[in-house]
C-alpha cells in the first residue's frame, strides 16, 4: 500500500450543504485516522490536485481518553485516534456524527450531552475543603461497578448509535443513566440520589429508552450501560412508589 485514500464528508458551516471530498496521502506504517487528517492539514490538496481549506475536526489526548475525536469511520461511530489504517478498508470514509449539529466538517456540537449532565447533577456536592476525617467505606462490589461507569468519556458514541436519540427528541441518551448510576453509588453522592432519579423519571428520561441495546455495543470503553438502565429501572420504581405514598 503506497497511498491512503480518504473520502471525507465536509460542511463549510452549520447551515451549509454537505459535500464529499477525496484525498490521497502517502502511506506510513502504524497510522491512525488522526494522523491522516494531520497530514491533510499540512498539505490540504485534494485528489484532483486542488488546494482546499484544511479539514476541521476535534482531538486532544490521542489515546482514547478524552472522547473528543468521535466520528463515523467506514460507517461505524468510533474514536478516530484508535482507528488504525492497517485495519480499515479503503477508501476510508469519514463522516461527522449525525445526531449532533455540525459545526464544520467533522466537528460537531455536543452541548446537548453536557446540558444533560447538568440536569442529572452529574457531580458530587461538597460542603467545604476542611478536614472532615475519614469518609464512609466504599463497598468493593459497588466500587467495581462505579469504576466501569467512571470510564465514560462523554464521547457521544452511545447517542449516535441510539435510535431514540436525535436533535428532535428530548431523550437524554444512555450515557446519562451510566452517570446517574455512578454518582448514586458514591457514598457522598447518595445524599442527592433522589434528585438524580427524579431527573431521569421526567420527559426524555429512562421511560423513553427503547431497549435497542446499541449503546453498550458502540461504547469504546465497553461500559455496561444496559446494566445501569436495568438497575435504575428498579430504583425509579421504588422512588415513584415512595413519592406516591408521601403525596
Amino acid at each position: 500500500m503506497q497511498t491512503i485514500r480518504l473520502k471525507i464528508k465536509r460542511q463549510d458551516g452549520p447551515n451549509k450543504v454537505g459535500y464529499w471530498e477525496s484525498f490521497e496521502i502517502p502511506y506510513r506504517p502504524e497510522m491512525n485516522v488522526v494522523k491522516c487528517l494531520l497530514a491533510i492539514q499540512q498539505n490540504p490538496v485534494n485528489e484532483r490536485g486542488e488546494r482546499v481549506l484544511p479539514i476541521v475536526w476535534d482531538c486532544s489526548c490521542l489515546e482514547e481518553v478524552c472522547g473528543s475525536c468521535t466520528m463515523i469511520v467506514n460507517g461505524r461511530v468510533r474514536q478516530s485516534c484508535s482507528a488504525l489504517i492497517d485495519e480499515l478498508e479503503q477508501p476510508v470514509v469519514l463522516e461527522p456524527m449525525s445526531k449532533f449539529p455540525v459545526v464544520r466538517d467533522l466537528r460537531v456540537d455536543r452541548s446537548k450531552m453536557f446540558e444533560t449532565l447538568k440536569k442529572i447533577k452529574g457531580w458530587i456536592n461538597i460542603d467545604g475543603f476542611f478536614n472532615l476525617g475519614e469518609g464512609p467505606r466504599f463497598n468493593e462490589l459497588d466500587r467495581q461497578k462505579a469504576y466501569e461507569y467512571a470510564r465514560c468519556m462523554t464521547c457521544g458514541c452511545c447517542c449516535e448509535a441510539c435510535p431514540q436519540f436525535n436533535s428532535h427528541s428530548p431523550f437524554m441518551g444512555a450515557f446519562a443513566f451510566g452517570q446517574v448510576a455512578l454518582f448514586n453509588t458514591h457514598p457522598t453522592g447518595k445524599m442527592n440520589a433522589h434528585e438524580r432519579l427524579d431527573a431521569i423519571m421526567g420527559m426524555g428520561g429512562l421511560a423513553d429508552c427503547g431497549n435497542a441495546q446499541n449503546c453498550w455495543r458502540s461504547c469504546p470503553k465497553n461500559i455496561p450501560l444496559t446494566d445501569a438502565i436495568a438497575d435504575l429501572g428498579w430504583q425509579t420504581t421504588r422512588r415513584a412508589v415512595t413519592r406516591f405514598l408521601k403525596e
